[in-house]
């Protein structure tokens, strides 16, 4: 049976309603940085997931093929992450989605070596035509972060936001934004299947205590 990290990393990707407080350890992923509006048709975001998505089942399928990764196993593919800042905010400003700038992740198996990585885009290349130069293979580690599951449309999120700023200044913490440690999604639902009030979408914040 294919590896499900939803499934079998549930403190990662099954928090509740109820923000929480996380270690999260050094994880691989596929990554293309870009900026804009994500819901600009034609923009850099969406050009970013077909990317993403080329790749990651470039690398799932290879057991279809000749060429096996060393360690590999079947999984599924995990579900699209993104990190998300803009300049001279702390946080992110919904308003302005326009002056975004972002990491559009989806993470990969420990067996997904630079080999394994080079290999893919050489086979996606030739499959689809495109130009996967934008993709890295990154290793991200977040470290100590707070974490929400929020239900319903991706325009209610401040309220939930709002919601986990307040779980972290009462456990005695403060978001950490830096240059490395950003707003973090991680979309579960497919918005094309799924109806906008049933879209379930974690929300991480990098913290540190205050006065360290």
């Amino acid at each position: 049976m294919a590896y499900d990290f939803k499934k079998e990393e549930k403190k990662f990707y099954r928090p509740s309603k109820k923000p929480t407080l996380i270690d999260v350890p050094t994880m691989t992923y596929l990554t293309v940085h870009g900026s804009g509006d994500p819901n600009q048709a034609g923009g850099e975001y969406q050009h970013a997931l077909e990317l993403l998505y080329s790749l990651a089942y470039t690398i799932k399928m290879s057991k279809m093929g000749e060429y096996q990764p060393g360690g590999y196993f079947d999984f599924v593919v995990p579900p699209l992450e993104g990190f998300w800042w803009q300049p001279g905010v702390k946080g992110v400003d919904y308003q302005h989605k326009e002056t975004f700038h972002f990491i559009s992740a989806i993470r990969m198996p420990n067996f997904v070596t630079s080999e394994v990585f080079q290999w893919a885009v050489k086979e996606a290349t030739a499959k689809k035509k495109l130009d996967f130069t934008p993709v890295k293979l990154t290793s991200i580690e977040e470290k100590q972060c707070a974490q929400v599951m929020h239900v319903g449309p991706y325009n209610n999120e401040p309220a939930t936001v709002a919601k986990l700023y307040n779980f972290i200044k009462q456990a005695g913490y403060q978001p950490n934004y830096t240059d490395q440690r950003h707003h973090h999604e991680i979309y579960l639902s497919d918005p094309r299947r799924t109806k906008s009030e049933n879209l379930k979408t974690i929300i991480r914040i990098p913290i540190k205590q205050i006065n360290k």
